[in-house]
């Protein structure tokens, strides 16, 4: 076994080399700070290119921009996936940001009162870490799963890139997000596809339209990003809701997935002969199931007492009380509503970035303080 590569001390590191940390190391550079960015993808960006062919984002090109460097579309445009990993790996290039990719962090832990991170042959400490990080990490299917018949060609929506990966036959979608209702339409064109659950709301217009790029968007946004955040009494009602649930349909619409011939069946509850089982006792008899389930935080690498519940970080808006010089950034809700969003995220970067400035200055006056009275010390001697 080869021996750990040493990387040294830095001020501030920050995990995960997407839109939040990036926006996070723009501020930090602002503020003079040094710190180090790891992420473990293999390019800057590599996070959207991994995911389906078709996806485009819901907001458009004005919004999606970071900090410095606005996004070269005309401002209705909704870009695709791919279009914003190319963005963020030229963000990255142009501000400065030195991303050590191919770095994933298989344990965060601490040490003689510092952070030590450590992954596949290397290790590094520093003084404050930053999770730059969605809450969408790890693929969530159930247990039952594995009890499907063999010749089923099963998928997460995060394995999932377009539809020449399905068998020939029927589909069967299980999750009614966003994900499940865009890849279903896609599906729908080839396959009859079936789609098990039931969705929670839909945005009631067409985000596409020019009055909603051009108007709605922005009062959405505004409610997301100012009403709706843990200040305010209808945010913190809200908040356990969206974290349990997730948001409503965006672009595709409840007619829509009719429109498409797209079957709607109760939810998924178990296997029988080898068939997904509904809640009202049928069976599918399916060739393919893409599961739209969700994903779990996937920070069990983080070995701090910071936990409660199923790997939850406990947090103020980021900030983590039990662990001084721990941040979290991009996870949903961690402020508001938008906090997750590309333009979300972008407060409270700004706000994590202040809150390490601030405890670095602390730490240095500390410092200053216990050098000055060993100095007195001394002269009385």
């Amino acid at each position: 076994m080869s021996a750990m590569r040493d990387m040294g001390h830095v001020d501030t590191l920050v995990i995960g080399g997407g839109q939040s940390g990036l926006t996070v190391g723009y501020f930090l550079a602002q503020r003079g700070i040094p710190f180090v960015i790891v992420d473990a993808q293999q390019r800057v960006g590599d996070a959207w290119r991994n995911r389906w062919d078709s996806l485009r984002l819901f907001t458009p090109a004005r919004y999606d921009g970071l900090p410095g460097l606005r996004f070269p579309r005309s401002g209705g445009t909704f870009i695709s996936k791919d279009e914003m990993a190319d963005y963020l790996e030229s963000y990255a290039e142009r501000s400065k940001l030195e991303v050590k990719t191919g770095h994933r962090v298989e344990r965060l832990t601490k040490a003689n009162g510092r952070f030590v991170a450590s992954g596949n042959g290397w290790t590094i400490e520093a003084d404050n870490v930053v999770v730059a990080m969605a809450s969408a990490q790890r693929p969530r299917t159930p247990e039952f799963a594995r009890e499907l018949d063999p010749a089923i060609v099963q998928l997460h929506s995060a394995a999932y890139k377009n539809p020449s990966q399905l068998r020939d036959g029927d589909v069967l979608i299980v999750g009614v997000g966003n994900s499940g209702a865009d890849i279903g339409i896609e599906v729908a064109r080839r396959h009859h596809t079936w789609l098990a659950g039931k969705e929670r709301g839909a945005v009631p217009f067409r985000i596409e339209g020019f009055f909603a790029r051009n108007v709605l968007v922005r009062m959405v946004r505004f409610v997301g990003h100012n009403v709706l955040s843990v200040r305010t009494p209808i945010g913190r009602k809200a908040r356990p809701n969206f974290l349990a649930h997730g948001g409503p349909l965006v672009r595709v619409k409840p007619r829509d997935l009719i429109q498409a011939g797209i079957e709607r069946v109760p939810r998924v509850v178990g296997v029988r002969d080898g068939l997904p089982l509904l809640a009202d006792g049928r069976t599918l008899d399916v060739a393919n199931v893409i599961w739209c389930t969700g994903y779990d935080h996937g920070f069990d690498w983080i070995d701090l007492p910071v936990f409660e519940g199923p790997l939850e970080p406990t947090h103020e808006a980021g900030i983590v009380p039990r662990e001084p010089g721990l941040f979290f950034v991009g996870l949903l809700f961690l402020y508001a509503a938008t906090s997750e969003t590309v333009t979300g995220m972008q407060r409270d970067a700004r706000r994590i970035a202040d809150a390490v400035a601030r405890r670095r200055r602390r730490e240095i006056l500390k410092a200053d303080s216990s050098g000055q009275r060993a100095s007195a010390a001394g002269e009385t001697r």
